[in-house]
């Protein structure tokens, strides 16, 4: 066998001196075979390093493979990360084992990947939902019985099960929070594109806490990035209104880091801030960030389980578990209003 080679079935049955349907049998326990002749063979595997392709074995007895495909549509975002941690702890008790693609959040990158999933046969498969998709597609496999799970956002176009977070009411009371510190102008920097559920609910959940307070919504108040580059450029472009916001609510934890280098770059210690999602070393800030914190293990844990018990056989009408935020008081949401015109005069 050439070095660079991957060893097969045939150098297995070549090494014992059986047939590779031999070879086959012990693998897959599913025949008789002596137990010396047992022996011999799991010895060459273990001595040539041969790994039994699952996918193909999976795809010729008709059954689903021991993986789970998970679709995020950023590997370097931290939320995300700690979901896909939270699904892999679940899950892995069953024997099961976590695939992971990013979208990008392209609807077409999306589509490619759920395909990639579908043709290795996974026993679940998880998709955080790009704007502009359409899952339809879904609805034969998941009428085949394959457990669909739409996070962080639900689907368009197929009824499955769903779990978000409580977006609206989480931006509610952190907005709430700053106007109970006397903030009227109050800056919102949300994600891109405008048109992403997460995005909606959270400046919703703005508006209806200006509305509570009877404070008038102003749209020049109202902005978008979507990485730490177009938060800073937002930020700079809020501060520098000719009635600039007191306070500043950032739609997401990528968002909320851009927000904090650019008040740093500025020397403004006199904005307020409260961001939506917690951010790595969050407490080490000076002052400490004040977060609507949600929380991506529960949304991971309760996702791999509804999963679980879909294979297990649960088939009641698909349902959508909301996963409550929490606000965490740290400093920087609790500095009072300080009017525009003694910011300049300082």
């Amino acid at each position: 066998m050439a070095a660079n080679r991957r060893p097969t079935l045939a150098d297995v049955a070549r090494e014992v001196g059986v047939s590779a349907k031999t070879v086959s049998r012990v693998l897959n326990e599913d025949g008789p075979v002596s137990t010396r002749t047992r022996e011999q063979v799991l010895a060459a595997v273990a001595k040539l390093g041969f790994q039994p392709n699952l996918m193909a074995r999976n795809i010729r007895v008709g059954g689903p493979d021991t993986t789970i495909g998970l679709v995020i549509p950023d590997l370097g975002n931290p939320f995300f990360g700690a979901v896909a941690r939270s699904i892999e702890d679940t899950v892995r008790e069953r024997g099961l084992t976590l695939l992971m693609g990013s979208s990008a959040d392209d609807p077409d990158r999306e589509r490619a990947l759920t395909d990639k999933f579908l043709a290795r046969r996974v026993s679940i498969l998880m998709v955080v939902p790009s704007v502009g998709a359409d899952h339809s597609h879904l609805k034969p496999h998941r009428a085949a019985g394959l457990p669909v799970v739409f996070l962080d956002r639900p689907g368009v176009g197929l009824a499955t099960d769903s779990v978000v977070s409580s977006n609206r009411d989480g931006a509610q009371q952190g907005v709430a929070h700053l106007i109970a510190h006397g903030h009227r102008r109050i800056g919102f920097i949300g994600d891109l594109p405008t048109k992403l559920y997460t995005r909606r609910e959270r400046l919703a959940g703005y508006r209806a806490a200006l509305e509570d307070a009877g404070i008038p919504y102003d749209r020049a108040l109202v902005t978008n990035a979507h990485d730490q580059l177009g938060a800073a450029a937002a930020t700079s472009h809020l501060l520098g209104l000719p009635e600039p916001p007191t306070a500043l609510f950032a739609g997401n934890n990528m968002v909320a880091l851009g927000i904090v280098a650019q008040l740093s770059r500025s020397r403004r210690k006199d904005v307020a801030f409260v961001a939506f999602d917690d951010v790595p070393l969050a407490e080490a800030l000076e002052p400490a960030l004040t977060v609507v914190a949600q929380d991506p293990e529960e949304i991971g844990r309760a996702a791999a389980a509804t999963a679980l018990a879909r294979l297990d056989g649960d088939r009641t009408r698909a349902r959508t578990l909301t996963i409550p935020t929490r606000l965490i008081v740290r400093g920087s949401g609790e500095r009072a209003a300080v009017p525009a015109q003694a910011v300049r005069g300082a």
